[in-house]
């Protein structure tokens, strides 16, 4: 028991959120590197061979962006760092969604040019459903962009949250000198790479803002300028307090540039202080508590061919509380089936190594044969367990498919069931028509499932647009069979067989909610 507190106090589960081009998949890259797994950080945007560690899927690479989530697990300072790299285009925020179920804490990325932007406005709301605890990067200070003041007032304007600063700028763009320390009193200066700067090389411990030696280390008006920002911080901002922000109320914030690696280390020695460990769990019966010796684990991810060579496919389980243990048998509640998991991995982006034993927060691979899907719930106890919390949103986009190659029907199915099963997309089957209609985030998905179904399952598709705006999932009501039978043409199932609704036009939606007051639409479900 003593071994499992020890385990459980220096594990942080964490994911990294951003609106595209913040520099997410950048910061993550160094923070592998201060976390000494990877040698070389490739920025994603490069054109040499260093690509991003974190993108390994073929169409990252072309494009330079992350359509998938992926794991890394560290070491750094004593803790175990498990970072979960979500993606960072918009048109997949659905995997996100899942991704910020299964982690503990969440730093969120800001451009200091653009502020906040729509896909973090997103981000953040999941993150409020669930009082995620989140620390704030602000990015790209080396750049001419927006004043700190103002970030900081973006933030809580817009997001809702108080925005406590625990670094301050000196200057910005050209004339960004490095960061004030508010907690320690210490200054960090910032010497771009390849320059030369006659400012130190190492963190200079002044007595405090009337320090002479600040004026001889940054000149006087950047000194005062420093002054008069943080004295009205002291009087307008909010100041730190580690309850607010373990209750998802308040973010500390610090201020940096992840390309040229200013910043960043300060950023993670604080996160490991001050995030939380893992975090007890909600059950549909009860709440999990990361203590309990009992192993219990959930399924947030299922990736299909991360190997192609093998065709594999891996559910990522996190684990929720005991200890995991190699070959332990393990209760599959979904399907109300025991299974030996011989060959757990644990994961380094698209590396993987086999795990002989893990801890609650840790994030580990479970070979899937097509029984496990996400949502499900394991654990050595027989006792009915359904962990709650990952959902599914009614998508904003739908095409139908269209198969160039008749005779490649069965591997259509089987293709779009699997990438189904993944969440990259959804998959609606009309009950009067023989037709696949996908439902997405955003567009780019559609394109990545026709690059996934040729390359991974060597069907050649191509799809087209058809006249729905969205769907409802039918959760039942007294209305619910008249409603059926009258609107059997617009009716679908989707891959766990449950009904939807093929919303034609937000009028037409309406006008069924007049007619059948008693039928219950939802725009999410609940993954069972």
């Amino acid at each position: 028991m003593k071994q499992l507190h020890r385990e459980v106090a220096r594990r942080r589960t964490f994911g990294i959120i951003s609106h595209p081009d913040a520099g997410k998949t950048t910061l993550t890259e160094k923070l592998l590197l201060f976390g000494g797994a990877i040698r070389l950080a490739g920025a994603v945007k490069s054109k040499k061979a260093q690509h991003a560690t974190s993108d390994w899927m073929a169409v990252e690479r072309e494009r330079g962006i992350s359509v998938t989530s992926s794991v890394m697990k560290f070491e750094y300072e004593g803790y175990e760092i498990n970072l979960l790299d979500t993606p960072g285009h918009q048109d997949f925020s659905e995997d996100t969604y899942r991704v910020l179920t299964a982690v503990d804490s969440v730093v969120m990325v800001i451009d200091s040019v653009k502020g906040v932007e729509t896909q973090t406005k997103k981000l953040m709301e999941v993150c409020r459903m669930r009082s995620t605890p989140i620390m704030t990067f602000i990015n790209k200070m080396d750049r001419d962009g927006r004043s700190p003041l103002e970030l900081l007032d973006d933030i809580e304007q817009t997001l809702g949250i108080e925005a406590a600063p625990l670094t301050w700028p000196i200057g910005m763009g050209k004339d960004f000198k490095g960061v004030y320390d508010l907690r320690k009193h210490e200054l960090r200066f910032f010497v771009p790479a390849g320059a030369k700067s006659a400012l130190p090389k190492e963190t200079v411990l002044v007595s405090g803002l009337d320090d002479p030696l600040l004026d001889e280390l940054v000149g006087s008006a950047d000194a005062d300028s420093l002054r008069r920002d943080v004295e009205l911080l002291a009087g307008a901002g909010y100041p730190f307090d580690i309850d607010r922000y373990l209750q998802g109320s308040q973010t500390p914030v610090f201020f940096g540039s992840a390309l040229s690696n200013f910043g960043v280390q300060e950023l993670l020695d604080t996160f490991v202080l001050l995030a939380p460990s893992p975090r007890p769990r909600a059950a549909e019966s009860r709440m999990v508590s990361p203590l309990e010796e009992g192993f219990t684990g959930m399924v947030f991810k299922v990736q299909a061919n991360m190997d192609p060579a093998h065709r594999d496919r891996i559910a990522f389980l996190r684990i929720c509380s005991g200890r995991f243990v190699r070959g332990m048998k393990v209760r599959h509640h979904r399907l109300g089936k025991d299974i030996q998991i011989n060959n757990a991995t644990i994961f380094m982006a698209q590396d993987r190594e086999g795990v002989e034993q893990a801890w609650p927060g840790d994030i580990i691979g479970i070979q899937n044969h097509g029984t496990i899907k996400i949502g499900d719930s394991f654990s050595t106890d027989h006792a009915p367990l359904k962990f709650t919390g990952i959902p599914s949103f009614a998508p904003e986009h739908f095409r139908r498919v269209r198969l160039l190659d008749p005779l490649r029907s069965k591997q259509l199915e089987k293709g779009l069931k699997q990438l189904s099963e993944e969440g990259a997309i959804q998959v609606f089957r009309p009950l009067l028509s023989a037709d696949y209609i996908l439902g997405a985030v955003g567009p780019l998905q559609f394109e990545v499932t026709m690059l996934r179904l040729k390359g991974e399952y060597k069907v050649d598709a191509a799809y087209e647009g058809l006249g729905i705006c969205s769907v409802r999932w039918i959760a039942g009501g007294s209305d619910a069979p008249r409603f059926l039978e009258r609107y059997a043409a617009d009716i679908a199932k989707d891959i766990d067989g449950d009904k939807v609704y093929l919303v034609k036009s937000l009028w037409g939606l309406e006008h069924v909610q007049e007619s059948f007051p008693n039928l219950d639409l939802r725009t999410v479900k609940e993954h069972r």
